[in-house]
């Protein structure tokens, strides 16, 4: 006897048939006249976070919304952040109410708009971001995936297929986003946090949509309270496996015993891309035998990438 019931899954499943917890989040893009608008988004997740030349996002929306045409038309979108406050959370849900006009919209909006720091490294237009976030990605459609840029903006009553697979139009109604993160920025108390290291008191209060909502209502929670717990520590792997895969990583380099016993606590799936990384290291600097001395160099070169 299951002590669970069997519930329908319908459609907008993670609203209708579950309790979903999700970011808020409040996607500003530019409209054909070339001012900034903001409609409000939950199905915003990471995407590529490691193993690619860039880090993207992936964003779900109505195909029809002015979030989504806008990125069809001008391919920029800048995920703001907003923490929690009441005030902040009402005007998310009214951006987020389908039916109004981008002007109608942002001639009420209690939020302010400031230029991003990415429009001026590569001197594009883009879209302004929050100055209430906490933090920002500032992104550029990845339209060549999937041949996105064939899909065209234009059709508010609906596409017709075929459809894309993950990156464009994807159904009647949908849209998928493929959004490369050309920038993150970040207010200075929390980017000193992470730089510094990152304790409870040092999160922001991040709103959390419980992706249920019923007729009236949408549910959500504020971050109050940060429990941390400890990771567990490290199993030491015989220094005999390391030396196994370091001798098979590059025929030109060697590791030595003490080398290997700086490579023990390492997870074993993350064995062979510690000795790939050391050896590439090795290579742009003509060593050829990396000891005790060379690690020192490359932990500390890791270091100051990471503060960087």
């Amino acid at each position: 006897m299951s002590s669970f019931e069997d519930l329908r899954i319908v459609d907008n499943f993670y609203q209708t048939s579950s309790y979903f917890p999700m970011p808020t989040i409040l996607v500003s893009t530019l409209d054909d006249n070339g001012k900034t608008t903001i409609g409000a988004y939950s199905l915003c997740f990471p995407y590529y976070v490691a193993g690619k030349s860039y880090y993207a996002m992936i964003l779900e929306s109505r195909n029809s919304s002015n979030t989504a045409q806008n990125i069809l038309k001008r391919g920029k979108a800048a995920l703001n952040f907003l923490p929690h406050d009441k005030a902040y959370f009402k005007e998310t849900v009214r951006l987020g109410y389908p039916g109004d006009t981008s002007e109608e919209k942002m001639a009420r909006t209690n939020l302010h708009l400031e230029d991003g720091l990415a429009s001026l490294e590569d001197h594009t237009i883009r879209p302004q971001i929050i100055t209430e976030s906490f933090q920002v990605f500032e992104c550029s459609w990845a339209a060549e995936l999937e041949n996105a840029n064939e899909c065209q903006a234009g059709q508010l009553e609906g596409y017709e297929p075929p459809y894309k697979d993950f990156n464009g139009i994807t159904s009647k109604f949908g849209a998928h986003f493929i959004l490369k993160i050309d920038k993150i920025v970040m207010k200075e108390k929390y980017h000193q946090a992470i730089i510094s290291g990152v304790k409870a008191k040092s999160f922001p209060k991040i709103p959390v949509d419980y992706g249920y909502r019923d007729n009236t209502h949408f549910w959500y929670t504020p971050s109050t309270k940060y429990l941390s717990e400890p990771i567990p520590a490290a199993k030491e792997m015989d220094i005999r496996t390391v030396r196994f895969a370091a001798d098979r990583t590059d025929p030109n380099i060697k590791f030595t015993d003490e080398a290997c016993k700086r490579l023990v606590k390492v997870p074993r799936i993350f064995l062979k891309a510690a000795l790939e990384s050391c050896a590439k290291w090795a290579r742009e600097n003509q060593i050829t035998v990396i000891d005790s001395k060379e690690m020192d160099i490359i932990n500390d070169k890791r270091s100051k990438e990471k503060k960087s």
